[in-house]
This record gives C-alpha cells, sequence and structure tokens, in this order.
C-alpha cells in the first residue's frame, strides 16, 4: 500500500472516496487518495503521486484553482500552531524553483499535525 497508510483515519478530514468524487478529472489514472484535509472550503490532498492543494475562490466557490507539487519538489515546511491569543495555525511549504513559500491559514481546531506527519511521510 502507499506511504501514507499509517496515517488513514488518523486526522483525515475526509475519507478517499469523498475526495476521489471531488478530484474527477484532476487525478490521473491508478493514483490514489491517501490522506485529505479540509480547510474551510479548500483542500490539501496527498495522493500516492503528489500533493494537491485545491482552492474554492468566489462566493458560490465554483472557481476552483488546483496546485499540484510534487513530493520530489518540497524542500522544506513549517508549521505553527495556535496559541492562546493567535487563534491562527499556519502551515508553510517551500517549494524549489519558487523564491517564497505556499503559505496556508488554518483555523483552531484544524488537525496541523496530522498535516505535518504527512508532509514528513512523504518527502523522505
Amino acid at each position: 500500500m502507499g506511504f501514507l497508510d499509517g496515517l488513514l483515519g488518523h486526522g483525515s478530514d475526509l475519507t478517499p472516496a469523498e475526495v476521489n468524487e471531488q478530484l474527477t478529472g484532476i487525478l490521473t489514472q491508478g493514483e490514489s487518495v491517501q490522506v485529505a484535509f479540509r480547510i474551510l472550503r479548500d483542500l490539501i490532498v496527498f495522493t500516492d503521486r503528489r500533493l494537491i492543494l485545491v482552492d474554492k475562490q468566489g462566493l458560490t466557490g465554483r472557481k476552483v484553482s488546483y496546485m499540484t507539487v510534487p513530493y520530489r519538489a518540497i524542500t522544506s515546511f513549517s508549521v505553527e500552531t495556535a496559541g492562546s491569543f493567535d487563534l491562527d495555525s499556519e502551515l508553510a511549504i517551500w517549494v524549489s524553483g519558487r523564491a517564497e513559500p505556499i503559505r496556508k491559514t488554518l483555523k483552531r481546531g484544524a488537525n496541523i499535525l496530522a498535516i505535518q506527519q504527512a508532509i514528513a511521510a512523504s518527502i523522505r
């Protein structure tokens, strides 16, 4: 099975079946979703081949941006958990060829540690 199998059921907000429906036409033949997390309307999806960041835009969310990051392109990442006065957690992923990191802000209660584990397991 995939390298993220140990994380399935441990912090995933969505089941692979739910995400497969939402990513019809995006996933390649034979590609399988390992772990997925919902951030408000957006998704962070770990497949057996890549990281997919899904950004639903606008009031209706009908406009959707998909960013694919091959695991080999991730050079480093950081997570910042929510504190007493700072209610948001933050995720930053540095990708080769980009000067600025990809940043995601997560609301209190988001499973930032499971996301960190999924990234760490994928960039071995």
